[in-house]
């Protein structure tokens, strides 16, 4: 999901509580709080030897431990006066990709993608869902699953062209 999209969902919905689920059934407790909002540029190369450049926009959750029997979510309202703190100071990135970084003490930090956003009269739910890793180069150098389990191949390199 786009950082413009998500902000606009969150602004026609100011008055609600913001909800995030990063597991199914499973929410960030609403002790938690945005603590930091980086725009994130990524240059790297792949294993093919190809470049790659884009940006993103990462939102990080951090539950306050001294805050563990709070029972009311932030607003939007309030998260909304937050990104426009940030974009005054570090405008906002609004047509990149926005991730959730978010972990706990049950659960490994990491960059969560938006699935989907659900309403209520009360809430706006932010469903989260890991990204899996992939190879950038599939067209270059790694066999795809179909042609593994086919040749039943195996990505080393001594017997195929695979990174």
């Amino acid at each position: 999901m786009k950082t413009k999209t998500f902000l606009n969902t969150l602004k026609n919905n100011s008055n609600k509580e913001l909800i995030f689920e990063y597991s199914p059934d499973t929410f960030v407790n609403a002790n938690y709080h945005i603590t930091e909002i980086k725009n994130t540029t990524i240059d790297s190369v792949d294993c093919g030897g190809k470049t790659n450049f884009w940006k993103e926009t990462i939102v990080q959750l951090w539950e306050n431990p001294l805050e563990v029997n709070k029972r009311t979510f932030m607003t939007v309202s309030k998260a909304i006066e937050i990104f426009d703190r940030v974009d005054s100071i570090k405008p906002l990135l609004l047509d990149t990709e926005i991730k959730i970084e978010y972990g706990n003490s049950s659960f490994h930090t990491a960059n969560l993608v938006i699935h989907t956003i659900t309403e209520n009269d009360k809430s706006i739910i932010v469903k989260l869902h890991s990204d899996s890793t992939q190879c950038k180069a599939t067209n270059l150098c790694c066999e795809t699953e179909k042609e593994v389990k086919e040749s039943e191949a195996c990505c080393s390199p001594s017997e195929s062209n695979c990174c």
